[in-house]
């Protein structure tokens, strides 16, 4: 099967368009662009520079993919946007290639939604399955762990990670990194409690969610120090994994971590 691009686009030669690609009309695609296997382009679709776009990937009208960062350290350097399989991306998404003061590329995983309007820094890194809603905004070196939803106009500062099955609240300026299966919201961003939504949605079951809600009283309501509360967190035998994933989102957090707010 071959593909179908309309006779209205401007596909430069060079690019790499596997079987089964839709390219609409008046879209342009640039010579360092790779389109995998059944994706579709609609039209008014601007992608340059060394952007690949995953199997069965969506991209809707006026989206601008692969283009320069808005950094003044990029000097024109060769770096990447690497996009995964059944991603959705929304009209008017703005999407940066990566810098060479991170990994040299921004990365969308697999099966997420991008609504209208989100921007996409460069260096950001999303994971699988997220929802990020209309008109988000993440800065550069932004890492969003699979699962998370992020309402519409939420702000994400550089450099911040957002864990697993995250839930940010409409217009939450998140400034911190976000514990997995937490949900902040309000600006700055504070803890609101767990996704408690969010994980009945997912596939833990009613004991791993009361031990969540146990780490969560450790960390956040018992008064101890991190590292006191890392060690607690440490000692529960029960679902180990879990513990695991706190403890090293929180010893890896550059940032600090959001928090509830101080009671009046």
């Amino acid at each position: 099967m071959g593909s179908k691009i309309s006779p209205l686009a401007q596909v430069h030669e060079d690019a790499t368009i596997e079987d089964g690609v839709e390219v609409g009309a008046f879209s342009v695609i640039g010579p360092k662009v790779h389109i995998k296997r059944g994706a579709r382009i609609d039209s008014h679709v601007y992608i340059e520079g060394c952007t690949t776009i995953g199997e069965e990937t969506r991209v809707y009208p006026f989206a601008t993919l692969g283009t320069e960062p808005q950094d003044l350290k990029y000097a024109g350097e060769s770096t990447e946007l690497v996009i995964g399989k059944r991603n959705s991306i929304r009209e008017y998404c703005n999407i940066n290639v990566g810098t060479v003061q991170d990994d040299s590329k921004t990365i969308i995983g697999d099966d997420n939604l991008l609504m209208v309007r989100t921007h996409v820094a460069h260096d950001c890194v999303i994971g699988n399955k997220c929802i990020i809603a209309n008109g988000v905004n993440l800065a550069g070196h932004v890492k969003i762990d699979d699962g998370a939803v992020l309402g519409g106009m939420v702000g994400v500062h550089q450099h911040v990670r957002i864990g697993k099955l995250v839930m940010a609240g409409g217009g939450a300026m998140v400034a911190q990194d976000v514990p997995p299966y937490c949900m902040v919201h309000g600006d700055r961003a504070k803890i609101k409690g767990l996704n408690v939504i969010g994980l009945k949605r997912s596939s833990l079951g009613r004991e791993e969610i009361a031990h969540l809600k146990l780490i969560f009283r450790t960390i956040f309501d018992s008064g101890l120090r991190k590292d006191k509360a890392v060690e607690k967190i440490q000692e529960m035998a029960e679902f180990p994994d879990i513990g695991k994933q706190f403890v090293t989102f929180l010893e890896k957090s550059t940032r600090g971590i959001c928090r509830p707010p101080l009671e009046s």
